[in-house]
């Protein structure tokens, strides 16, 4: 399979923003452009989880190829929930392993923050399963019942998920386009008011307004995608084999790291899915990052901290730079490819191969991808 390299990563700063969709999906568009010497790619590749419902605008990829100047661009839109991002890079990558196009550009981004919180959760719920939601079931409830199962049968303590959030916000005040850029204590998280127990408010993930983009090309780069994989699971969390791992974060993995020819071993920093806290904890034995058992333990050690063993997200993950849906997935490959290059300033961290991971739905449609730098 011919190589396909990435040449130009941009994004805006994550939060409550006043910039409609289409000007911060562009802010970041132009950022990925420019860093790739880029005036106008052979195809725009558009993640955006649900406008419909959240601007009420539909042919996305239309009016975002017509808003950047690029009508008569091909667009094509793309959606897996909340893994929407990670879905359009691998489009993009698979369009461009095709020979059928030599550059595209991958753009993703969401506008919540102008809703309601209720009305944001419910169109986020749409994702779950319908008899589930029919019985009550919000995608915190059902992360809450997750965490419970993990709390009995694996050990795991709720210091240790609590310090998960306590680290990604230590790296997100680092971060400038970081939704939250203030550390946290361990008492603040544990103590901050449950939203569906045993999660509490500091577990969970800001609705966030934001955008992130990427430039995918057949001309060789520093930096290359090794490997892209994708797993599923059943829509009804009722239905799965195990509450206390993710198959289709592990499958996704064995994907990845099949294309790419090495395994976690090579992996130096990591950018996961931690919409909740205690989802980064899984995400790491998933992908084979840390032994079965010991990721909690590894994060109490600071193992996973930026001057630790192996950074784990660096950018303050979803938890601190926060999860404009559409957006996440590609954000968290444009820090890799920040990491990767030496463009993260302050909190850079030395590191060749970076992974990253993104769930869509709760783990239902999930992706794993792989950098290298190779020059």
């Amino acid at each position: 399979m011919p190589d396909v390299w990435i040449a130009g990563a941009g994004m805006t700063r994550f939060g409550k923003r006043e910039e409609n969709l289409p000007d911060l999906v562009a802010e970041a568009a132009r950022a990925a452009l420019a860093a790739a010497r880029l005036e106008a790619p052979d195809l725009v590749v558009v993640a955006a989880m649900n406008p419909e419902e959240f601007i009420g605008e539909g042919n996305f990829a239309s009016q975002i190829a017509t808003h950047l100047g690029f009508a008569h661009v091909p667009a094509l839109r793309v959606e897996t929930a909340t893994s929407s991002g990670a879905a359009a890079v691998y489009t993009a990558f698979a369009v461009v392993a095709a020979g059928l196009s030599r550059s595209v550009l991958v753009v993703g981004g969401e506008k919540m923050t102008h809703l309601p919180t209720p009305r944001v959760s419910e169109i986020i719920g749409r994702s779950i399963d319908r008899d589930e939601r029919a019985y009550g079931a919000t995608m915190p409830a059902l992360a809450g019942l997750i965490t419970r199962v993990l709390l009995a049968k694996t050990g795991v303590t709720l210091k240790e998920i609590s310090q998960v959030s306590v680290k990604n916000h230590a790296h997100g005040a680092l971060n400038p386009y970081a939704h939250f850029q203030e550390p946290v204590t361990l008492a603040a998280v544990m103590e901050s008011r449950i939203v569906a127990d045993p999660l509490r408010l500091y577990h969970c993930c800001p609705i966030s307004d934001g955008a992130a983009a990427l430039v995918l090309s057949a001309d060789r780069t520093p930096v290359r995608i090794a490997g892209i994989g994708h797993g599923t699971d059943t829509l009804a969390v009722r239905y799965r084999d195990s509450l206390v791992s993710f198959r289709a974060t592990q499958d996704a993995a064995r994907a990845a790291y099949r294309m790419a020819g090495f395994g976690p071993e090579r992996v130096e920093v990591a950018e996961v899915h931690d919409a909740f806290s205690p989802f980064e904890l899984i995400a790491l034995e998933d992908l084979g990052l840390v032994p079965a058992g010991k990721a909690g333990a590894a994060t109490l050690r600071g193992e996973t901290a930026l001057e630790g063993r192996l950074p784990v997200n660096p950018s303050g993950g979803l938890k601190a730079r926060g999860h404009p849906l559409a957006a996440t997935g590609i954000a968290q490959i444009v820090e890799l490819v920040w990491q990767l290059l030496g463009q993260a300033h302050g909190r850079q961290v030395a590191a060749r191969v970076g992974l990253a991971h993104s769930i869509g739905g709760l783990a239902t449609n999930n992706w794993v991808t792989l950098l290298e730098r190779v020059s």
